[in-house]
């Protein structure tokens, strides 16, 4: 079989800048690779070629800046001159339309990482037209699922949930020569060596709730002297702009009793050492997150988790002693969660063993492809969602 993957226009693939959609397709990619003629297309970056082949994956990337309606138009210009069995769109439901018309003869799949089924992102008929002329649609938690049979339930015949994955060799426990290292070298850098390091990774966004979990630490940090808060991130994907947000962050982290690091932007490759640093993981979502990658990246690194009860977070929070916050916009609720686990160290080994655990069963990127695979053959006899 001929297939085509089709990132977003935002960044490419491989994820030199980051993004959860390209690095789930490039953790699946080199599985599949193996069983297909398999091609990627993405945008184009100054760090990658326009065109290559790498193992058994060809990659080509159009120049769109950014732009979804270049992109739609660099799409059909590529399908034009390329034919495919199978065309898997990722995230993008207003690509459908384009990509039918220009491969009348493909069969397409839809992945969906969030809310692009929304009415103020897709117009009701497009919405309907693309969920018509797709295959199947995949969704990465079923909180996302649900969010689609709601506002069309004609969708739900063709829904099935499918988790993301992590790459459990880099993300693993701080139990290895290299990654204790590694991570005492951070915690000497940073001035951390005596802390219990609480650790945020993700973009400083207010959505995130970056400034919720400083305040936290506010709280935190007048009866627990040892702790301290690194912030591994940035406003935006391969950047380090100083947003109004990340000033406010600074100021507010200025207030602290306790030490609160700010990173910046880590590359991709460089991220995993981050977790290996850190003590206790904190996912402060806001909004209706789909379901954060990172909590993959933590329960593969061996960290006890706190998340809050928003989107498709909890439905991979499944150790025994679950900390979730169910009021996201209280800090007081996130120090308390917190408190726990810096009392109790071996609660925090044990969520931190049962979440390895759990991602060696169930979250490595060959059960993801696995599941992606029964998908393109048409193996699956229902929906998860029906």
């Amino acid at each position: 079989m001929k297939a085509l993957m089709i990132a977003t226009e935002k960044l490419p693939v491989p994820p030199v800048r980051g993004g959860a959609i390209q690095t789930y397709i490039a953790g699946v990619a080199p599985i599949l690779g193996e069983a297909y003629d398999l091609t990627i297309l993405s945008r184009t970056d100054p760090a990658l070629p326009k065109s290559e082949t790498v193992g058994n994956i060809r990659y080509d990337r159009v120049p769109c800046g950014g732009d979804f309606k270049k992109y739609r138009q660099e799409t059909v210009n590529f399908l034009k001159k390329e034919s495919f069995d199978l065309i898997h769109i990722f995230n993008r439901p207003r690509l459908v339309r384009a990509v039918r018309e220009a491969a009348p003869n493909s069969r397409i799949i839809l992945s969906m990482h969030n809310d692009m089924f929304n009415p103020e992102k897709i117009a009701p008929a497009e919405a309907a037209f693309a969920i018509y002329n797709v295959e199947r649609i995949i969704t990465i938690s079923d909180y996302i699922g649900s969010m689609i049979k709601g506002m069309y339930p004609q969708a739900g015949s063709k829904l099935h949930t499918i988790y993301a994955g992590v790459d459990l060799n880099r993300f693993r426990p701080s139990t290895s020569e290299e990654s204790i290292r590694i991570r005492e070298a951070l915690r000497k850098k940073y001035r951390l060596t005596s802390k219990k390091v609480i650790l945020y990774v993700g973009r400083l966004s207010i959505k995130k709730g970056v400034d919720i979990l400083i305040r936290a630490v506010l709280e935190l940090g007048k009866k627990h002297r040892d702790i301290a808060l690194v912030l591994v991130g940035s406003n935006w994907y391969g950047q380090n702009k100083t947003s109004d947000y990340v000033a406010y962050l600074r100021s507010l982290a200025k207030r602290s009793p306790a030490p609160i690091i700010t990173t910046g932007f880590v590359k991709p490759e460089e991220v995993h050492q981050w977790f290996w640093a850190g003590d206790i993981f904190v996912c402060p979502s806001q909004w209706q997150e789909p379901l954060a990658r990172v909590h993959y990246e933590a329960l593969a690194s061996g960290l006890p988790i706190i998340t809050t009860n928003r989107g498709g977070n909890p439905e991979v929070i499944r150790t025994t002693e679950k900390l979730i916050v169910e009021t996201p916009e209280d800090p007081k609720s996130f120090a308390e969660k917190i408190a726990v686990l810096l009392d109790d160290p071996l609660l925090c080994k044990q969520m931190g063993d049962e979440g390895r655990r759990l991602a060696e069963q169930m979250f490595g990127w060959t059960r993801v492809a696995d599941e992606i695979r029964e998908v393109w053959e048409g193996k699956l006899s229902g929906a998860a969602l029906t």
